[in-house]
């Protein structure tokens, strides 16, 4: 199952579009022409089954000097065979759509930050026909933002850095900036990037510090977060309490995976989700909300 800590590192920017291309061109020292337009696009590059092909996120961006795809991925590891899917969705994507692609990658790894880093070549010694070279996001070149003044100017790269070095003895400091940063924005975006950091925290002590923080905001106050944190504080020591939590903590993420994806979540689709009481299906249905291609998918029976 696709972990929260890898959707968060792509659905980031899927949320946050303007931001990544801001943060990119000063973080990469490259120029992106300024968007006109932004869409968030399928993310399913099948061509013929069964070889299913499908990038974490995708986004076009209309320029006056020409229309780009981004495609992002978050990579948790190394793994050779994105070497080759990468070319492949590159090409298959300028094929479609007939604007250039950018491949972006998104690491909370040093190691597989670097990795990725390496231009892809394909072709002759000292003459490839193919070569990719991947913009990688990653601890090497997203910085550290600990200062509250930093946060606030531009909470989205707070954010980033949160989900990039949060965890640690440094995770704290990071994290409250974040959240003053939070507070010089309007709710509705403070209320996403909280949720994109609660998500994307790969080290439990984080996640539980930015939970206690986010308990005492204001502007967070319906939030799902901190509604669970409020639920679980009614409920210690009642499993009862406990395990309804559980389910509705599940239940919860099934939906805003698909919602991530860009997928229209019809009502029923969400009251059979909601409703549902038990922990192994609601585990069944966020597992297969990561592939499928339409909401009520997630009910259909596996294949034998």
């Amino acid at each position: 199952m696709v972990s929260s800590s890898h959707e968060a590192m792509h659905r980031f920017f899927e949320k946050d579009t303007v931001a990544l291309i801001r943060n990119f061109e000063r973080l990469f020292r490259i120029s992106f022409p300024e968007p006109r337009d932004i869409a968030v696009l399928n993310t399913d590059l099948t061509e013929i089954e069964p070889v299913e092909r499908r990038v974490d996120s995708l986004v076009r961006v209309d320029t006056d000097e020409g229309d780009f795809l981004l495609v992002l991925e978050a990579q948790g590891k190394k793994d050779e065979r994105k070497r080759g899917s990468w070319a492949y969705y590159l090409s298959y994507l300028h094929e479609k759509y007939q604007c250039q692609p950018v491949l972006i990658v998104l690491s909370q790894s040093r190691s597989t930050a670097r990795w990725a880093a390496r231009p892809i070549r394909f072709g002759l010694p000292g003459w490839a026909s193919v070569t990719v070279r991947p913009l990688v996001l990653g601890p090497d070149n997203v910085p550290v933002i600990t200062s509250e003044e930093q946060a606030a100017q531009d909470p989205s790269l707070a954010a980033l850095s949160a989900i990039t070095h949060g965890k640690g003895r440094g995770a704290a400091a990071i994290l409250k900036a974040v959240a003053a940063g939070l507070e010089r924005v309007d709710p509705e975006s403070a209320a996403v990037l909280a949720m994109l950091v609660e998500a994307g925290l790969a080290d439990a002590e984080a996640r539980k510090v930015w939970r206690e923080i986010m308990s005492t905001m204001h502007y967070f106050f319906r939030h799902p977060v901190a509604e669970k944190v409020r639920e679980e504080g009614r409920e210690e020591g009642r499993e009862e309490g406990r395990e309804e939590g559980r389910l509705e903590d599940r239940a919860e993420m099934t939906l805003q995976i698909l919602e991530w994806r860009g997928l229209t979540v019809p009502d029923v689709v969400r009251d059979r989700v909601l409703a549902c009481a038990d922990s192994a299906q609601l585990t069944v249905w966020a597992e297969r909300a990561v592939h499928v291609a339409d909401a009520a998918d997630i009910f259909l029976p596996s294949p034998a």
